[in-house]
């Protein structure tokens, strides 16, 4: 019997394959529901953008051996609040942050293997926890506990329309090669990403800018899911412009570079547009807490590009690229390198280096070397870059997914247009994370929300799918 065959009818469907997919799958299986889940990806290329993924930010009050200290949920709550502006649904985001403490106990039941805390410039030791062998070994990991749970998986399984039925799912149509199905089933999980590698998608928000994104994910995310939801009544949630959006390395490829291409040398230089001016606070706060600003920061710029200028001090303060800087030995000749105008590149890096004001430079904390009468400041972290060789990186915006999702109740249940909950429709991972982000991103907290409502929804579907 093929897992497509005539008359077979699950108890729960379930449409991506990524982390919060298998979270879903996992806790559904468990429960005694026969599971089907369906990759629009190669097998090759499974598991979504989760397997570029790195770690996930928890709370836990305590130290243990792969965190450094403390991170207590009301701390947690301070910083998303801090990042979102206070955009979020606050029911929903305050259960995600008091999950997320009881994540490693699940993960290390599937066989997930943690890393030692990492230290250095990334400041994440104290709150997120590494997957040891990262995102990949993360996912492989799961897709083993997956099939020895007895979940099916599909590979090149395109889900092309959905049957519902005032607000109860009824079957899905699915291609895959040549062939296409109809599959049904008691519950359909929605786990299949936003829609940042459809550029035509991205167009309609951002116009001809979006032509210069780079999606650091899988090529696979382009909505198709998402869009059958809102097309079907599924009340839309988050601002389609709002994404996690970082400011990569501009040699990197058009789609899957990953986050080896993210640069996380901006708090340690400056970074000008085309014009060779600044625009934005680069020591305005930790790296984690505003490295998924830069890039829609960046994209706002002439031409969707910047770059950031270092100097020797700096080099080896930050997590290695995976290319090389451009090198000089001095501004003039590295604005000649970047294509930028000498004299205006010169007249930026002095400006900023009269403003530097003497202080005490700290990474790890909020150190007093800052700028003073410069538009915009540097708050932490200015050093002045007087020290040869310079280094210079382009920058484009690179999207990690858009915000743009469905709308979920307290047990990961779409809700419909009318306000009623969807009768047997759940959602997990970057498909509803606008609810928790309705702007802005803490580093790990992606991997958390998908965690966290994975579980959520293959329990509620498993429970569901038994009544």
């Amino acid at each position: 019997m093929t897992p497509f065959s005539s008359g077979q009818v699950y108890d729960v469907l379930i449409a991506g394959a990524g982390n919060a997919a298998l979270c879903a799958a996992i806790t559904a299986a468990a429960k005694g529901a026969r599971v089907l889940v369906l990759e629009a990806a190669p097998r090759q290329y499974r598991g979504g953008n989760s397997r570029h993924t790195r770690n996930f930010r928890l709370a836990h009050d305590a130290a243990t051996d792969t965190l450094t200290g403390p991170y207590p949920v009301d701390e947690y709550w301070d910083d998303l609040m801090r990042v979102t502006g206070g955009e979020t649904d606050p029911d929903l985001a305050r259960f995600t942050l008091e999950d997320s403490a009881r994540l490693p106990d699940w993960l290390h039941a599937q066989g997930v293997l943690f890393q030692s805390a990492l230290g250095g410039t990334l400041s994440l030791g104290r709150t997120n926890a590494f997957y040891l062998g990262g995102g990949k070994a993360l996912m492989n990991t799961l897709y083993r506990a997956a099939e020895s749970a007895g979940v099916t998986i599909v590979y090149d399984a395109a889900v092309t329309a959905l049957e519902i039925d005032d607000g109860r799912f009824v079957a899905a149509t699915v291609s895959q090669g040549e062939a296409t199905h109809r599959v049904e089933a008691r519950t359909f999980i929605a786990a299949a990403g936003g829609f940042e590698a459809n550029i035509d998608w991205l167009k309609e928000y951002w116009g001809k800018a979006a032509d210069n994104f780079i999606i650091r994910g899988t090529p696979y995310n382009k909505g198709a899911v998402l869009k059958l939801l809102l097309d079907a009544d599924v009340q839309p949630v988050g601002d389609p412009k709002q994404c996690h959006a970082v400011a990569i390395d501009g040699r990197a490829p058009k789609f899957d570079g990953g986050i080896v291409t993210r640069l996380d040398c901006v708090p340690f230089g400056i970074v000008v547009n085309r014009e060779a001016k600044r625009f934005y606070d680069e020591g305005e706060d930790f790296w984690p807490k505003r490295y998924a600003i830069w890039g829609r920061l960046v994209a706002a710029e002439p031409g969707q590009t910047g770059y950031v200028i270092i100097d020797e001090k700096s080099i080896s303060d930050f997590m290695p690229s995976v290319f090389p800087p451009q090198t000089a030995s001095s501004i003039a000749e590295l604005a000649g390198v970047l294509d930028l105008d000498p004299a205006r590149l010169e007249a930026t890096v002095s400006a900023f280096n009269a403003a530097c004001r003497p202080g005490t430079f700290d990474h790890t904390i909020y150190d007093d070397c800052r700028t003073d009468g410069l538009d915009p400041p540097k708050s932490h972290w200015a050093r002045p870059i007087d020290t040869p060789p310079f280094y210079g990186y382009m920058l484009r915006p690179g999207i990690t997914f858009t915000y743009l999702g469905v709308r979920v109740d307290r047990q990961a249940r779409m809700i419909m247009a009318d306000g009623k909950p969807a009768s047997n429709m759940f959602a997990a991972g970057e498909i509803m994370a606008g609810n928790i982000l309705g702007k802005g991103y803490l580093a790990g907290i992606g991997m958390t929300i998908g965690s966290v409502f994975g579980r959520l929804a293959g329990e509620e579907a498993a429970k569901d799918a038994r009544n």
